[in-house]
């Protein structure tokens, strides 16, 4: 196993234990939520297999649910980023392409880069988590309100995390 899958590895103990033990009950207003553990999908190269990024999404999804008690919900929203992840990847490529080996990162491709990178994929994971919760649309307004809320509170804290961490990875 390279250096950088050790890290990986690392990295997915993490954010499933930050998640579980730090996050899983801070809830601003009833209907904020921050599930920093989708940073951990966005973060994985640009160049892995779209399959072992499912995988590791199936993974850190399913351990999360065991311990949130939520019967697969957040494996199913985990999995639908992993696998949108490399396609929107796709369709936002720098004009230069990407560097092998390089995160998407901040640091890597400055924060409007990012931005455009991380917003509608944790928009996507938040929707399709909360809409299964509430089991269809029967309290949409009040659905979506938990799903941009919890959309700002998880960016805060990711863009907080890549400004906290940046220096490290340079």
């Amino acid at each position: 196993m390279s250096r950088s899958g050790i890290a990986q590895f690392i990295l997915f103990f993490v954010y499933a234990l930050a998640q579980i033990l730090l996050l899983k009950n801070l809830v601003l207003f009833n209907s904020a939520f921050c599930l920093l553990y989708v940073l951990f999908i966005l973060l994985l190269p640009v160049e892995t297999n779209n399959l072992l990024v499912m995988l590791a999404g199936f993974l850190l999804g399913f351990t999360i649910d065991v311990f949130y008690d939520s019967l697969g919900m957040h494996a199913l929203a985990l999995v639908a980023l992993s696998y949108l992840r490399n396609y929107w990847l796709g369709v936002i490529t720098p004009q230069g392409g990407y560097d092998i080996g390089l995160p998407p990162t901040i640091s890597s491709y400055g924060l409007q880069w990012f931005l455009v990178y991380t917003i509608p994929l944790i928009f996507i994971h938040h929707f399709i988590l909360f809409f299964v919760e509430v089991a269809g649309f029967s309290f949409f307004w009040f659905t979506m309100l938990k799903v941009m809320m919890s959309l700002l509170f998880t960016l805060v804290a990711i863009l907080l995390l890549q400004y906290l961490t940046v220096s490290r990875r340079r």
